[in-house]
């Protein structure tokens, strides 16, 4: 999606350490017309799967997620919680995945009352490294009989190797942008 491209091109920060802050429009001020732009371009992806549910982990991904799912006739969004709460009751699903970003492990949990058999998935999310989180949401929705038909992800680091890897277990993996490179000396930033 050139749109969204040349948006991190413009308003895109390179950090040490293999970081990209799009702060600015993804996932912490949120442009919510480009989101829609891109849920649009993930439901004609994503056509005739027959997705039912589209799921996500919280933050960052429940903004475009949301946005996304008016594409889809309005199907649910559910998001998975990183941490348990008072508000967490009845059965649950829960996965351990590692975050990149926060550079730890963290539970991810899911009532089990939300997911369940003949639920066809489509996992959204903001970014695609390594692909842990992804892991995390596939496994979630394994342990209730939920079928993952597809993997929408707005900006992929596939220098990193999650896309590639969840690709070769045969997920269909769809990202609007595909990053093969940075450099946080220079700022620049080096698409597929």
């Amino acid at each position: 999606m050139r749109e969204l491209e040349e948006r991190i091109k413009r308003d895109g920060i390179v950090k040490a350490g293999n970081v990209l802050k799009v702060d600015a429009f993804l996932n912490h001020q949120c442009d919510v017309a480009l989101f829609d732009r891109m849920g649009a371009e993930w439901a004609r992806e994503f056509d005739g799967l027959g997705v039912n549910k589209i799921m996500t982990i919280e933050a960052s991904g429940i903004g475009i997620a949301c946005v996304a799912a008016r594409h889809f006739g309005d199907v649910p969004v559910v998001f998975a919680k990183k941490a348990q709460s008072v508000n967490l009751d009845g059965e649950q699903y829960c996965s351990t995945i590692y975050s990149f970003t926060k550079q730890r492990e963290y539970p991810v949990i899911v009532g089990k009352r939300f997911l369940g058999s003949g639920d066809r998935i489509l996992i959204i999310d903001d970014f695609l490294a390594n692909g842990c989180a992804l892991e995390g949401l596939i496994d979630l929705c394994g342990q209730a009989g939920a079928e993952v038909v597809g993997i929408g992800i707005a900006i992929e680091k596939a220098h990193q190797g999650g896309g590639d890897r969840l690709r070769a277990k045969g997920y269909r993996v769809e990202s609007l942008a595909r990053i093969a490179g940075m450099d946080d000396g220079s700022g620049e930033i080096e698409f597929l």
